[in-house]
């Protein structure tokens, strides 16, 4: 189907208020829901699940150190719009269709309310996972200030129910923020980007097999999805009027495959200021920003030389990154537009600091584990791509223990042939390096063989993250200190149709 480019405008995510005080502290309600809403002008209404009548969901605001109790409801029906395949672990067919739990992405919280794959309930609780525990999510917000996101997290179907909507911002902000001068208000925005293809008659296409198809297995999982229509905040490549000025924009690659490489056609640069979990040290100048799933940019675009243009937000990454197809110019090559053609409405005071914060690095030194973790593709006993995590699956003992408090190296060792986008639930990290190995080597000898020098990260990302890339025929090293609570929580891949067949692991955090 092909739609127009840059007909819609851009919708501001709506932020919700709480209902009340429960405990003490703010208490929302927020509802899943099933309903149709316009994604392009020349689509008929598309049915989506979303949030409170929201897709995507509204925008959860808070500030750093404030407590808050959110009541997740599943309101949706009970048949699935997207073809379930019950042969994925977690998904079988004794197991409702419709189950729902949301996982704080980003978020530092208690494990009961970290989303936990098999923490899932249905409709009115009336059925649930045999680790639910609550139906009141605990939200301390004890971290600094942060482009977070929430997301459906149920065991063997999270690809499902992200791809029918349910997801959303989640913005923590640390006052002391307001002493930068940064843009605010009207002049700062969220951009939660997502790939979607569709029907002739508007609803949402997701397809039912791999290429080539499984004998015997329908629907299937398949290995990546990317869409073929870019939207933003909801909308097919809309457009955005700004004024000749700096902006703020928060922008969340909330697809379930799809990495973006973002440039503007102006050849202008970005200033990024953040990254998953917060400021950057000091603002780093770029053309370009690589986006896999899950990960997050906090950047400034100044417009004030540009009146009266129109700029394009464009994407060259290719699918599956690195080695997959490029994108083409006419569709997922682009993502949405700026129009610099409102009037300045008053004079622009804000400003780019030099610097923004201290990032005190973790030390080797002071890790009392260096943890080597494999990346490896397989095949499952249909045949399919089976990626996994050191070679284990979700329900296989729990191996990784780290202690309350402890600082570790994780040592992440790709074997396969693609970049994966690797998240720790509860704690954030930083990269060390990246460093080229022998892949075949390894294969034969188990032992690392390097080929290359020691690549420190990328400027941009030498903050706070909780997804790294780690791509193929390269170690990745981060480095971490696990707390500030103890209990399991998973570790994963984000490209969410990995995810879902089994490349998800469990550690535990212990006294």
């Amino acid at each position: 189907m092909s739609l127009s480019k840059f007909v819609d405008e851009l919708p501001r995510i709506r932020t919700i208020k709480p209902k009340g005080i429960l405990c003490g502290v703010p208490y929302y309600e927020i509802e899943m829901q099933e309903f149709k809403k316009k994604l392009h002008r020349d689509l008929p209404e598309t049915t989506v699940w979303g949030f409170e009548g929201d897709y995507p969901g509204p925008a959860i605001e808070v500030k750093t150190n404030e407590w808050i109790k959110v009541k997740w409801m599943n309101n949706l029906p009970k048949e699935h719009l997207l073809p379930v395949d019950t042969t994925v672990h977690g998904a079988e067919p004794d197991k409702p269709r419709v189950r729902t739990v949301i996982h704080l992405h980003g978020g530092v919280v208690m494990p009961y309310s970290d989303g936990y794959p098999d923490a899932w309930f249905t409709k009115d609780y009336k059925e649930v996972g045999p680790f639910f525990t609550t139906k009141i999510y605990d939200y301390p917000n004890i971290q600094r200030g942060a482009t977070l996101w929430y997301h459906a997290h149920a065991i063997g179907i999270t690809r499902l129910n992200v791809y029918a909507g349910l997801a959303g911002p989640y913005i923590i902000r640390d006052p002391k923020e307001a002493l930068l001068g940064l843009p605010k208000g009207e002049f700062e925005m969220t951009l939660l980007i997502q790939d979607r293809s569709f029907n002739d008659d508007g609803s949402l296409y997701y397809p039912t097999q791999p290429d080539p198809p499984v004998p015997g297995v329908c629907p299937s999982v398949v290995p990546d999805f990317f869409g073929d229509t870019i939207l933003v905040n909801g909308k097919v490549w809309p457009y955005l009027n700004v004024q000749p000025r700096k902006y703020r924009f928060r922008i969340i690659n909330g697809s379930n495959s799809r990495f973006y490489r973002i440039r503007l056609s102006s050849g202008q640069p970005f200033y990024q200021i953040g990254t998953d979990d917060g400021l950057l040290e000091s603002p780093v100048i770029t053309r370009e920003i690589l986006l896999a799933p899950a990960e997050r940019a906090d950047v400034i675009i100044d417009f004030s030389k540009y009146s009266r243009q129109y700029i394009t937000m464009t994407n060259d990454a290719a699918s599956p990154f690195p080695r997959g197809n490029p994108p083409d110019c006419r569709t997922d090559g682009q993502i949405m537009q700026f129009r610099v053609s409102l009037p300045l409405s008053s004079h622009d005071y804000s400003v780019i600091p030099y610097r923004m914060t201290t990032i005190k690095p973790l030390l080797e030194k002071d890790a009392i584990m260096d943890r080597h973790l494999t990346l490896v593709r397989e095949e499952d006993e249909y045949g399919r791509a089976f990626l996994l995590l050191d070679g284990k699956m979700w329900d296989d003992p729990i191996t990784i223990k780290p202690k309350l408090g402890s600082i570790e190296v994780w040592t992440l060792i790709n074997l396969a042939n693609s970049t994966h986008p690797i998240h720790l639930h509860l704690v954030n990290f930083q990269i060390l390096d990246r460093q080229l190995f022998d892949v075949d080597y390894y294969k034969e000898t188990g032992q690392i063989l390097t080929t290359g020098p020691k690549i420190p990260p990328e400027l941009n990302e030498r903050g706070w993250k909780d997804t790294v890339r780690a791509n193929p025929g390269e170690i990745t090293r981060i480095i971490m200190r696990f707390g500030p609570y103890v209990g399991v929580y998973p570790w994963h891949c984000h490209i969410l149709e990995h995810e879902d067949h089994e490349m998800m692991l469990r550690y535990e955090v212990v006294y």
